[in-house]
C-alpha cells in the first residue's frame, strides 16, 4: 500500500476549530498531513433516502453534499477509480441484527430491507457496476469485506464522502487509519444533522486520524489519475 513518509515540513490542517484550539494542537504536533497515496477509492457513505430526506427520522438536508459528491463521482469514473456506496439494511423483523444499537435510536426502523429508505438517493449516479457495501453499524469496515476488497486491488487511499460526519464518516475514517489506509475526508462532501457535531468531528479527524481536504483539490487529484497514461485501473 505504499510507504508512509513523515515530512516535518508538511503543512498542518486545521481549517476547522477555534483559533486557540488550532494553535494548541499545532504546538503539540497534531494535524500532520498524510497525503494522497498511489491508488484511491471513492467511498460514498450512507447517502440513502432515509438520511437525505429531511422529513425522515434519521434525515437531514444534504443537498449541498450531494452537489459536491456528483463531480467526484464523475471524476472517479474518468480515472476508473473504484466507487463504493454503502447502505445500512436490517433484515430481521425485530431488528435483532441491529444489536443494542436499536435500543439507542428509533430511526433504525426506517432502514428495513426492501424499503425506499435503504436505497441510494437517485440524484447520485449509482450504477450496477459500482460496489454496494451493506453494513449494520457505523463503520464501513465493521462486519464487512471492505478490507479484503481494498487489499486485493492495491487501494491505499480512501476518499470519504457522505453522512454523517460525526457518525459513519468518522467511524470509517478512524477504522481506515487503524487498518493502514489513508483517509481523506472531503470537507464539502460530508454532512451531519448537527452543525456543532459536524465541525467538531472535522477538527478532531484532521487532528488525529485523517486529512480533511477540499472538494477542489480532491477533484484535481482524481483528474490527474484520469490523465495518467498507464494508471493501474482494476475493478473491485
Amino acid at each position: 500500500m505504499g510507504q508512509t513518509v513523515v515530512n516535518e515540513g508538511q503543512a498542518f490542517g486545521f481549517s476547522e476549530g477555534a483559533p486557540q484550539d488550532r494553535d494548541f494542537f499545532r504546538q503539540r504536533g497534531f494535524g500532520q498531513r498524510i497525503g494522497f497515496g498511489r491508488r484511491p477509492a471513492l467511498v460514498v457513505i450512507d447517502m440513502l433516502n432515509a438520511f437525505t430526506d429531511p422529513t425522515q427520522m434519521l434525515g437531514a438536508n444534504l443537498d449541498s453534499q450531494i452537489d459536491a459528491i456528483k463531480p467526484l463521482i464523475a471524476a472517479a469514473r474518468i480515472g476508473n477509480v473504484p466507487i463504493i456506496f454503502s447502505t445500512v439494511i436490517y433484515e430481521d423483523a425485530q431488528f435483532q441484527d441491529a444489536g443494542i444499537w436499536a435500543l439507542k435510536q428509533k430511526g433504525i426502523i426506517t432502514l428495513k430491507a426492501g424499503t425506499e429508505g435503504v436505497l441510494v438517493d437517485r440524484r447520485l449516479d449509482f450504477r450496477n457496476t459500482d460496489i454496494l457495501l451493506v453494513k449494520k453499524y457505523a463503520s464501513c469496515f465493521f462486519g464487512t469485506d471492505l478490507t479484503s476488497r481494498l487489499l486485493a486491488h492495491g487501494v491505499d487511499t480512501l476518499i470519504l464522502t457522505g453522512c454523517t460526519t460525526s457518525g459513519c464518516v468518522r467511524a470509517t475514517a478512524v477504522d481506515a487509519c487503524q487498518t493502514g489506509f489513508r483517509p481523506m475526508v472531503v470537507r464539502e462532501a460530508v454532512g451531519d444533522r448537527s452543525a456543532a457535531a459536524h465541525d467538531q468531528s472535522l477538527f478532531d479527524l484532521d487532528a488525529k486520524y485523517a486529512d480533511v481536504v477540499s472538494l477542489d483539490e480532491t477533484r484535481e487529484h482524481l483528474r490527474s489519475i484520469g490523465a495518467a497514461p498507464h494508471a493501474d485501473r482494476g475493478r473491485l
